[in-house]
């Protein structure tokens, strides 16, 4: 049985009147939600409301449309082979839509199993190949009798901030023309084990294979993505309490 969007989500914790309000697409939220992946809707849901702003959550699944200009934050969980089959099938539908999103700068979290869907193709364990919707230029390959599996330290060479998490995956991703690491890894085998990166930035879009969640276990990281769609929506000139202001104390 899939889970009710209470459950996803939990109920409203915003205090008073809401100065912002953002529209949050959570694709494919009923199949992908690998290592409780969901964790990272919900940290976007607790700093966007420490910011004073409203989230409205919706799921986009199987048969959905989407809608690029509705959309102010879209995560896109893990999930096994199985649910990643089926999600291919349907995909296709959403290229143009999702690959506009994207381009116009919209903001977007994918991790393992999203991550790999968001590119050219992936291939299973099996040898099977699957192919991706192909709006980024990465593609994965297989490991038939290996997976990465630890904890994992990076570095963001931008930001100088140091990101912790968990992974546990069997794919090696390979990045293309445009796209950059999350970060360097510091501990840990990141996207492929060779190259010494984890994760991808293009645009206001990140992946990463970095599981726990990634976002509750790195404050930082979620306060700049819902900081970046709130600016995007309202403006640069928007005053937002820094990070200290509203985190400080739970880094």
């Amino acid at each position: 049985m899939s889970p009710t969007r209470q459950e996803i989500y939990g109920d409203g914790q915003l205090k008073g009147e809401p100065k912002y309000e953002l529209n949050l697409g959570h694709l494919y939220g009923n199949l992908m939600n690998t290592y409780g992946d969901n964790g990272n809707v919900l940290m976007i849901k607790y700093i966007a409301e420490k910011l004073g702003s409203k989230v409205n959550f919706e799921i986009i699944s199987l048969g959905d449309t989407f809608d690029e200009n509705k959309y102010d934050i879209v995560f896109f969980g893990g999930g096994q082979d199985y649910e990643q089959r089926i999600i291919s099938y349907d995909l296709p539908d959403k290229k143009e839509s999702i690959g506009n999103y994207i381009e116009n700068d919209g903001v977007l979290i994918s991790i393992c199993g999203g991550y790999q869907l968001l590119g050219q193709y992936f291939v299973e364990a099996s040898g099977n190949r699957v192919e991706g919707l192909g709006v980024l230029p990465h593609y994965t390959l297989n490991q038939p009798t290996n997976r990465f599996i630890g904890d994992v330290v990076i570095e963001n060479e931008e930001t100088g901030e140091k990101y912790y998490g968990f992974e546990n995956h069997q794919g090696r991703t390979f990045l293309g023309e445009g796209q950059k690491p999350l970060g360097k890894v510091l501990q840990g085998k990141g996207n492929n084990g060779e190259d010494g990166g984890e994760g991808m930035m293009y645009k206001n879009t990140i992946g990463s294979y970095f599981h726990g969640p990634i976002l509750s276990s790195n404050s930082r990281l979620a306060y700049r993505m819902v900081i970046t769609a709130l600016k995007k929506k309202y403006g640069e000139e928007i005053e937002l309490p820094s990070f200290e202001e509203v985190l400080g104390d739970e880094e």
